[in-house]
């Protein structure tokens, strides 16, 4: 056994051991191997007699004393390197086995969330869906089959009225409306709108009220005659009667709901073609784009003031505010919002009547049609005729015939024939 100087013996070293069990000396240079280690773990031996003093790895500070050189917390001493930067990896973090995985857990938090919300959603809007047909008022007999009854033809009719009722308004209201004081009902404006089968935009028809046709049971008369001698079913059975269409659904709204609708989508905008000072009407406008809120709308549709033929304009306006309450009632904006969704809804539910057969689906379908920007225009007439001890407009026959011609077919109508707005 080897001794310093001073005659003490010295700890036997680790290589005498493996020397002596005839072990290569080229092996053992002046540094040796710490077990488990790689290339950049070793450590200079000092020359013998000397004490030996190792690096710190994670420093590369020598440290004095015998003592081994620990490794590396999180690694084994006989571990094998797994990289170019040990087992740590590029990070050169102990203990880590690789690049970070993605938390699984939270993702399938996130994705249970976001489905919750859609499902309370869907189930919100269908029970509102269901709400809302129950609120709807239905009207017994409307479309009951009679005999010679128009068949069943491609796309779907809807008659859309609106009613000069004044239910619902209180005697002020009527006097701030300028609504009068008829205590009858009667029709005061008429649509027809057919909805194709195909791809073709929906045309929706004015049906002036002062048309001269033939009701059932009653002779010549005005057309808004059959609603005040027999209601929505002997309006519908003329109108069937006078145009060869079947109508399919039937809708009607009265002054009070007119204003109820017009107020809960925030007024609808239109664009006035020319000023109109009305006072019967209790309207005054400006000309051009503007906001109008329910009373002035009614005003609007129901003015005669303007243009050379009042009821023709009249017809107009109608189709023109029609399509733009319907399409802003229809827009994400008012639907999305509950603020103006559910009143809209109470509101419409309240204001509108259908026939038993019409729903909630129904409705919809009619508020996306007028939202696609429908073909519109008036039934073509020429010249007058006394009818119902009064002047009454007399159709064009050969392009009226022409025109409902072409419903019936699911076709669109001549331009020809169209009204130019």
């Amino acid at each position: 056994m080897r001794s310093p100087g001073d005659g003490r013996p010295l700890p036997p070293r680790h290589d005498d051991g493996l020397r002596a069990a005839g072990a290569p000396a080229h092996q053992f240079p002046q540094g040796r191997p710490i077990p488990g280690a790689d290339e950049a773990t070793r450590v200079n031996q000092p020359p013998q007699g000397e004490p030996r003093k190792g690096s710190s790895r994670v420093y590369g500070k020598q440290r004095p004393g015998n003592s081994p050189i620990r490794p590396l917390r999180g690694r084994s001493a006989d571990a094998a390197p797994s990289g170019p930067s040990g087992p740590s990896g590029p990070s050169g973090r102990s203990g880590s086995s690789g690049p970070s995985r993605p938390r699984k857990p939270r993702r399938r938090l996130i994705i249970t969330i976001i489905a919750s919300v859609l499902v309370v959603l869907l189930v919100t809007a269908v029970g509102m869906l269901f709400w809302i047909d129950g609120r709807l008022s239905g009207i017994d007999g409307v479309l009951d089959e009679y005999e010679g009854r128009p068949a069943d033809t491609p796309g779907t009719n809807w008659l859309l009225v609106g009613s000069d009722s004044r239910k619902g308004l209180t005697a002020a209201q009527r006097r701030k409306l300028a609504t009068g004081r008829s205590a009858g009902q009667r029709t005061d404006s008429m649509m027809l709108l057919h909805l194709p089968e195909g791809s073709d935009r929906p045309t929706l028809v004015s049906l002036p009220r002062d048309s001269a046709v033939t009701i059932p049971g009653q002779g010549r008369n005005k057309l808004n005659a059959a609603y005040a001698i027999g209601g929505p079913k002997l309006l519908v059975r003329t109108v069937e009667n006078v145009t060869g269409l079947r109508i399919d659904n039937y809708m009607e709204i009265g002054f009070a709901g007119f204003v109820d609708i017009v107020d809960a989508v925030g007024g609808v905008e239109i664009n006035v073609r020319a000023a109109v000072n009305d006072p019967k009407a209790g309207l005054k406008l400006k000309k051009g784009p503007q906001t109008l809120t329910g009373g002035q709308a009614l005003g609007y549709v129901r003015t005669r003031k303007g243009g050379a033929l009042p009821d023709f304009e009249r017809t107009k306006r109608q189709r023109q505010f029609l399509g733009a309450v319907v399409k802003k009632a229809a827009s994400p904006g008012v639907l999305i919002n509950p603020f103006t969704s559910i009143p809209l809804a109470m509101s419409a539910t309240d204001a509108v009547a259908v026939d038993t057969g019409t729903g909630v689906f129904d409705m919809l379908s009619l508020g996306l049609a007028m939202g696609d920007s429908p073909v519109t225009t008036v039934v073509p007439f020429g010249g007058n005729e006394i009818a119902g001890g009064g002047t009454a407009v007399k159709w064009d026959r050969t392009k009226a015939l022409a025109l409902f011609d072409a419903l019936k077919a699911d076709k669109p109508v001549p331009k020809d024939i169209i009204d130019a707005n």
